[in-house]
Order: C-alpha cells, then sequence, then structure tokens
C-alpha cells in the first residue's frame, strides 16, 4: 500500500460475529484468541475475501492476558494469513472495537490501507485470576533468581495467604465504584424509573427475539460449538417477570437496577469489514453503508459515569449538519436500562450540550441491544456497526446512528449513511 489519500468514503461491506453467550456456559472453555479467529474466519469465508488483499486487522480487547500482549497479531498468525498484514490491539471499554472501526476507518482514508478488519472480543469466562502483589513480588524474585539457592529462599517465603487469589475487579478506579454503582446514582439523580428500565428490557428482548426468529440476527453469526445464536434472548420475558428480580447494586430499598434491566456478562467476538469506496467498486462488493463521522467524548464521572453520549451524540450531528430527526435508526449500548433512559432524557432536555430532541420508539433499538443480545465488552461496537448497516440495507434507510458508553466516563458515537 502507498500512502496516498482516498479521496473517497469508507465502506461498510459487511460484518460476522460469534454466538454471544452468557459467561461461564457454552464457551468457558474457548479462549479470546479462538473466539476471536473464528469471527474473522467468519468474516473471510462469508465475503470470500482474497487474504492477500487484507491490509489491516485492528481488535479491540478490555480485560487483557498479560502473556499475549497484541492479540490482534496472534488472529493473523492463528489464521495463517500473510504476515505482512499490520495488526495491533486497541482498548478503551465498551467502545474498543469501535475505536478499532475508527483507526481503520483513519488508515483507509490517509491511503495507508484499502482493505481492514476491525473487532473485538472478550470472554467474562477465561478472565486472569492473579495473585496479590506480596505474592507476585516473590514468584518474580524467585524467577530472576541467579541460583538455584536464591530461588529455594525466594520460594520459601510464600505462604497459605499467599495462594488466595486476586481476581479483577469491575469498580472504576478512580471513584471505587463499579458502573451498576454509578448507573444507580444517576437514574436516582435523573428520574429513571424502575418501569422505564425495565420497559427497556422488555423491548430489547422481543425486538431481539424477533430478529432472531426471522433470520436477521442469526445472518450475521458465524455458528460455534454447535451454538448459531445468542442465547441470552428471552422472548418470553414479561414486565411481571422482569419486575419480580431483586436491585443488585442497591439493596437500600430504592435500587432499581437488576439482572433483568441491565446487560449480562457476556462472552463473544465480532468483525467488520471495511473498504475504500473504490477498493469496494473493483471487488464487486456493494457497500451496506458509509461511514458519515465518529466523535469521542469524555466528563468527569461524578455527571454521570455513562452520561458521556449526552455530549458525543450532539456533537456528532451538529458536526455533520444533521438532526436526531433524521436519523432513521437510532441504536443505543444498553449497558444499562437506566443509562438509555437516562441518555435519552439528556438529548430531549440538554445535558452540556444543546437539546436535540426525543427519539422515536421504533427507531430505537429494532433488533434489540446488548440487555437481550449480550454484551462482551469490546465486541459490541463492531456487532452494532454490523447489525445496523445490514438493518438500513434492509430499509433503505438514508442514516443510522450508534451510540455507545463505556466506563471511564467516556462515550462514542457514529454516523452511518447510505446514497
Amino acid at each position: 500500500m502507498g500512502n496516498q489519500k482516498n479521496s473517497g468514503r469508507v465502506a461498510v461491506i459487511g460484518g460476522m460475529r460469534t454466538p454471544f453467550v452468557k459467561a461461564g456456559t457454552v464457551f468457558r472453555h474457548i479462549s479470546p484468541l479462538e473466539l476471536s479467529s473464528h469471527a474473522v474466519r467468519g468474516l473471510i469465508e462469508r465475503f470470500c475475501l482474497d487474504r492477500e488483499s487484507i491490509d489491516l486487522l485492528v481488535w479491540g480487547r478490555v480485560l487483557h492476558d498479560p502473556r499475549i500482549s497484541n492479540l490482534a497479531r496472534e488472529i493473523v498468525f492463528d489464521l495463517g494469513l500473510p504476515s505482512s498484514i499490520a495488526a495491533y490491539l486497541v482498548s478503551n471499554n465498551c467502545i474498543s472495537s469501535l475505536h478499532a472501526a475508527t483507526d481503520a476507518a483513519d488508515a483507509i482514508l490517509g491511503g495507508r490501507a484499502e482493505i481492514a478488519i476491525a473487532g473485538g472480543v472478550e470472554s467474562m469466562s477465561t478472565v486472569p485470576v492473579l495473585f496479590g502483589r506480596e505474592a507476585s513480588e516473590i514468584f518474580l524474585d524467585a524467577g530472576l533468581a541467579r541460583s538455584t539457592a536464591e530461588r529455594v529462599r525466594a520460594l520459601l517465603r510464600l505462604r497459605p495467604r499467599h495462594f488466595k487469589p486476586s481476581p479483577l475487579s469491575f469498580k472504576e478506579n478512580s471513584t471505587g465504584l463499579t458502573m451498576g454503582e454509578h448507573a444507580e446514582i444517576t437514574a436516582r439523580e435523573m428520574g429513571a424509573t424502575r418501569d422505564a428500565q425495565d420497559q427497556i428490557a422488555l423491548r430489547s428482548h422481543q425486538r431481539a427475539a424477533a430478529a432472531t426468529e426471522d433470520g436477521r440476527l442469526t445472518a450475521e453469526i458465524f455458528p460455534l460449538a454447535g451454538t448459531a445464536r445468542d442465547t441470552i434472548v428471552r422472548g418470553d420475558t414479561s414486565l411481571e417477570k422482569l419486575g419480580r428480580l431483586k436491585p443488585v447494586f442497591d439493596h437500600s430499598g430504592s435500587g432499581t437496577i437488576t439482572a433483568g434491566n441491565a446487560s449480562p456478562l457476556t462472552d463473544g467476538a465480532s468483525a467488520v469489514l471495511l473498504m475504500s469506496e473504490e477498493r469496494a467498486l473493483r471487488e464487486n462488493l456493494k457497500p451496506l453503508a458509509f461511514l458519515r463521522g465518529v466523535e469521542y467524548a469524555a466528563i468527569a464521572p461524578r455527571q454521570g459515569l455513562l452520561m458521556a453520549p449526552a455530549l458525543a451524540v450532539p456533537r456528532l450531528l451538529k458536526r455533520c449538519g444533521l438532526s436526531l430527526s433524521e436519523m432513521d435508526i437510532v441504536e443505543v449500548h444498553e449497558a444499562f436500562g437506566a443509562q438509555v433512559v437516562c441518555n435519552l432524557k439528556a438529548w430531549e432536555e440538554g445535558r452540556g450540550e444543546e437539546a436535540i430532541g426525543a427519539v422515536d420508539p421504533e427507531k430505537l433499538n429494532p433488533l434489540g441491544s446488548s440487555i437481550a443480545v449480550g454484551h462482551p465488552f469490546a465486541a459490541t461496537g463492531a456487532r452494532i456497526i454490523t447489525t445496523l448497516a445490514n438493518e438500513m440495507a434492509r430499509r433503505e434507510s438514508r442514516y443510522g446512528l450508534i451510540s455507545i458508553c463505556a466506563a471511564g466516563a467516556m462515550a462514542g458515537a457514529m454516523i452511518l449513511e447510505r446514497p
């Protein structure tokens, strides 16, 4: 590839992914590398892609395996892809694969690539279990010992307490609170009721179930381990069933977030194929959509850990010269039903940016989203891009909007368009 700037647009050709499954179940023995390679293999097979034509692979992951520093590059080797493919890892919580797609698109626009694969993976079933700091120092001393005697002396310092595992924490380092605890605070401050959150969850399951049965969601899935559909979707749930669930983050009696109106811990991987418009034409591939714009935003956690979409989306619409009402489909990542309710309210009323209006419920997540489908952290962005682009093509929509909140009080937004 040369470095001549591409004068055209970045095309979304399509995407493929593994099924999304509840952590600790079907994929509990499948590594993140295996999940990742499976999604990329499915993408290559689905679009009959010449492996020699791939220029770039950008991959996301949130919970890292310290034994694999660059998972993206290992995907290249695992699949036997040409070693000339540049590949690197990105990480920014739930917007990781949105960042991966942004980086790939920037490379295409900059003339550094014509064909790129972006995506991400999360395996909550295989999260590394760590030793505590004291035990780690002992093992490090033993590993650096210059003689057997020094190694033995180091290891003799070990006590039974040192073998107690130190699991990864989902708390924000800056606040000491989990995302769910932060979401409860924001829900209370903004008046997001339990019923409104459960309504979001119910609609997510009902729509995801319908899209599974009619094949819209299963069309983007490359079956794995005898599983060909997302296993978390519950089309038979109801407000009554959701209402019987107890709050999981606030046990004071005023909590509203439950296992039913929050996204579950999920295993899965997702990949999306991006090309320059010119290359897509040469390959005789019809784009599903084109990238119109991307925006990222960051706020202080005290302003609402998952409320940065209140800034990212209005800024993106303004920069693109578009309005919320012009969006035919609006895909909002469902980290929690509370977060969806609060960000919709922020867009309607204005929170840090001018109000942009209300979202028509019929346009919102028409195939369901993360509460029902699942949320493997770094795979969600690529999954949403794929789902949105496919649905836009089916409906012949003009514009589609993506909004994804992230831990660390950040967010990403993207607009897809069709001619």
